[in-house]
Order: structure tokens, then C-alpha cells, then sequence
């Protein structure tokens, strides 16, 4: 089986894969919310669209267009594909007694120093010219910056359990974080002074473009992708923290009415899992139940 159809056949996999998923939850009465399902969708639409023309022509080329392809494998479809899945949606996978490791990607701790070791390791100009020659390297190199990407995206907005410490203000550090890893690496690009990647000259003069300026707009398109990345995080992390406060203070005060005990903490975790209505449905009923390991 060749490579060109190895991507399109995982995307293909995959799409079956969660939308029977999907199908399976809405007849047991637990739908995953349309939202998700088409941030999904984009997810594997952004992943196609990377590995067609006109953009695969001109990452072949020019560094630019490389750079252009990695942000939306690494960076977009990986954010999409994380705000697509649900713990419902997930269950059957983390049910296999060999992927239940993939739990641990909710610590920011093991999911940040994965991705940077991907992003940076993968930028050596003996891996980064090597996929121009070599199409399993290439594919190689597109499954790892997703997959690490994904990794990346999964403390912050995905729905695996993350450390108590991981709250929103944690969340704001770990963006900070995780747009300086990419900063340094834009930087690296705009401000070297020698063409980190001559196996681009062919291309490059093909397309009327030097080395250096190549290199440049591929470090001022990092920089600008990930400006906006990182605004949008912290305006939907803004919102959040707001709005999960005051989701928060109205369970207490429901309990306080209705006269059923409930700690702080708890609603705060309730509403941290996403699980504040089915915690306010508990104390309507007037017994909150025990709090099992992981729910509300």
C-alpha cells in the first residue's frame, strides 16, 4: 500500500470510526452536541486539505508552504480534532487494555514535552530535508506533528482528566508556554542570517524567492499563526473562567435552597467535567449522591 493511500484511507477510518460512534450515543440518548461533531469534520477537512494541490506543489517547493502545511496538520486540525471528542466518544477506545496510557496526555506535564520534543526534532535539517526525498518520512512526519499536536491540545481543551493544579489560570501559563516553544523555533526562521534548509534552492529558485526570504515568511507565518492562536485562547479561556464562576455559585445556591449539602469544591469540579446539570439535577432530586472517581 502506498503512502498516497494510506492518509486518505486513515482520514476515511477515522470519519467512520466517530460518526458511528456518534450515531451509537444518540440512540442511547447521550448525543454528542452538533458543535463537536463539526469541529470534528473540519478537523479531517483541514487534514485533507493540506495534502492537496495547490498546497502540497508548493510545500515541495518552497519552506514557506511547508510551514503553511505543519501549522495546519500540528496546530488547527489537531485543536479542531481535540474540541470534536467527548469522554463518551472516547470510552471504547480507552477501554483497550493497550491504549489505556493514552489517559495520561490530560497532564500537561507529559503532553507539553512531547509535542516539543516532536516540533523541534523534526525541524533538524536532516529530518526536514529528508522528507523532500522520501514520501513514507513524509507521511512519517505529518502522523507525528497531528498526533503531537493533538497530545498538546488535549490538556487544554480535550476531555481526558488533567491534574487538580490545571486550572484556568494553569491553562493561561500552559498557552504562554506552548506559543514561546513555537516563538523561539519563528525566530529561529526570521533571525539565523544562513539558510537552515538548502534542499529548498531548486524550489525556491523555480518560484522567483530566496533562501532567506523563504526561511523569513516561513518564521513570520508562525509568528502570525500562533499571535492568533494565542489571542483567541485567551479570550475563550476569559470567558470560561467567567462563566464556569457563575455555573458554579448557582449550584451552590440551589443546594443552600433546597437544603442538600454540597461542598465547593465539588460544584467546581462538577462544572470543571461539564457535568454542572447533571450535578443540578442531582440536588433537585434533593440527593447529590457520592462523587465516583472522574464524574460529577
Amino acid at each position: 500500500m502506498t503512502t498516497d493511500v494510506v492518509a486518505p484511507l486513515l482520514l476515511v477510518l477515522a470519519a467512520l470510526g466517530y460518526y458511528r460512534r456518534c450515531a451509537t450515543l444518540a440512540r442511547g440518548g447521550r448525543p454528542v452536541a452538533r458543535w463537536r461533531q463539526l469541529s470534528f469534520g473540519a478537523s479531517l477537512a483541514v487534514l485533507a486539505a493540506a495534502d492537496l494541490p495547490p498546497l502540497s506543489g508548493i510545500a515541495e517547493d518552497v519552506l514557506v508552504g511547508h510551514m503553511a502545511q505543519h501549522l495546519l496538520i500540528g496546530d488547527l486540525a489537531g485543536l479542531l480534532f481535540a474540541l470534536g471528542l467527548t469522554g463518551p466518544v472516547l470510552q471504547p477506545v480507552l477501554a483497550i487494555p493497550w491504549l489505556r496510557w493514552l489517559r495520561a496526555l490530560g497532564n500537561p506535564l507529559i503532553a507539553f514535552p512531547l509535542w516539543a520534543a516532536s516540533l523541534y526534532l523534526w525541524h533538524l535539517a536532516i529530518l526536514y530535508e529528508g522528507v523532500l526525498d522520501s514520501s513514507p518520512l513524509h507521511l512519517a512526519q505529518h502522523a507525528s506533528f497531528f498526533s503531537f499536536g493533538l497530545a498538546m491540545w488535549l490538556p487544554l481543551v480535550g476531555p481526558l482528566p488533567t491534574p487538580s493544579w490545571f486550572g484556568d489560570g494553569a491553562k493561561l501559563v500552559y498557552v504562554i508556554a506552548v506559543r514561546f516553544a513555537g516563538a523561539v523555533l519563528a525566530n529561529v526562521l526570521i533571525w539565523s542570517g544562513t539558510p537552515l534548509y538548502p534542499g529548498y534552492a531548486a524550489g525556491e529558485a523555480e518560484r522567483g524567492i530566496g533562501p532567506l526570504a523563504d526561511q523569513g515568511a516561513a518564521g513570520n507565518l508562525m509568528m502570525i499563526e500562533t499571535g492568533i492562536v494565542t489571542l483567541a485562547l485567551f479570550t475563550w479561556l476569559f470567558f470560561r473562567a467567567a462563566s464556569r464562576s457563575t455555573e458554579k455559585q448557582e449550584l451552590l445556591d440551589l443546594a443552600e435552597r433546597h437544603g442538600v449539602p454540597l461542598e465547593e469544591d465539588r460544584a467546581r469540579r462538577a462544572v470543571a467535567a461539564g457535568q454542572g446539570e447533571r450535578l443540578r439535577q442531582r440536588i433537585l432530586s434533593g440527593d447529590p449522591g457520592r462523587e465516583a472517581p472522574g464524574s460529577a
